[in-house]
């Protein structure tokens, strides 16, 4: 039995080691820098290498496999080298991330890994118990759970980094093609379509046409903007106002112009949801100086 139970813990172990790093992938895989692993992608692969590697050792082993006790063994042992190699080039005390986001160089964790590498060649030559087949069930389904467990910790730590790669790269921009509608600082007779522009900050011209899902998908957001105090709003469709569309030269929908209330152009730009929408408005307010004071 103390054989089963010992094949269980370093199992744990390993599958620990595992959900830590899925726990903080950014950290785990920064930490690689003091393995002299500069290059991000190289990082992204050896971090997802070493969570595949010790789950599937963990479930081996787990399993009763020999040959994984003795993979297991190799790789602390040369956990523990490469930790050995870091304290000689001087990285003492920099993040190692072998155990979480916490984990440091040094001879403590170059002690741990032998002695788990000890253990786990130590497993193959520990009696096996006589289990019946009800207890074996059991325990496959105690594994079961554990491996259920850590799929979710690896869902959550996923769903976790896809947020905050979606808070660094922040909403796209409205894309500005320069030879695509008016050009920036020329005055339209557009603006007299607008009314009581003149108490404005800005004036936004928004063009759509009947065909274009992503339109019908935006009402709503445009609405809103034209419900701000400082945003004139106008809806130009692309059969009613066929003759605007040709005259400012619109490449297609939906499209958007940000005009000062005398009429110059100050920002325009194709957007496909409000976040783009608005940073028409935000370059607009950018530009107005240079544009309309300048100009």
């Amino acid at each position: 039995m103390f054989g089963l139970i010992a094949r269980f813990v370093l199992a744990l172990v390993l599958a620990g080691s595992a959900a830590l790093k899925l726990a903080n992938p950014a950290s785990s895989r920064a930490a690689l820098a003091t393995f002299e692993v500069e290059d991000e992608r190289l990082r992204w692969i050896g971090w997802a290498a070493l969570v595949i590697v010790e789950l599937g050792l963990a479930v081996a082993v787990a399993a009763g496999s020999e040959q994984a006790s003795w993979l297991a063994a190799g790789l602390l042992a040369m956990f523990a080298a490469a930790l050995v190699g870091a304290i000689l080039r001087g990285r003492a005390g920099e993040p190692c991330a072998c155990f979480g986001s916490r984990s440091t160089v040094g001879w403590t964790s170059v002690l741990r890994n032998l002695a788990l590498a000890a253990c786990f060649a130590a497993l193959p030559l520990l009696p096996e118990p006589s289990l019946s087949t009800d207890q074996w069930l059991g325990i496959g389904l105690g594994v079961a759970l554990l491996l259920c467990l850590g799929l979710g910790v690896a869902v959550l730590a996923l769903a976790r980094e896809v947020g905050m790669l979606r808070l660094r790269l922040g909403p796209g921009a409205a894309l500005e093609v320069p030879e695509e509608g008016p050009e920036p600082g020329q005055r339209l007779a557009l603006i007299e379509r607008f009314a009581g522009v003149g108490d404005r900050a800005l004036a936004l011209a928004v063009f759509t046409s009947d065909g274009c899902r992503v339109c019908r998908g935006l009402e709503p957001a445009i609405a809103s903007l034209a419900g701000h105090p400082a945003v004139a709003v106008e809806v130009f469709d692309e059969v009613a106002d066929r003759d605007v569309w040709t005259e400012l030269g619109i490449p297609g929908s939906p499209f958007s112009i940000a005009l000062d209330p005398d009429g110059t152009v100050l920002a325009k730009g194709t957007f496909n949801n409000l976040a783009q929408l608005e940073s028409v408005l935000a370059t607009a307010e950018l530009r107005r100086p240079e544009l309309v004071l300048g100009g």
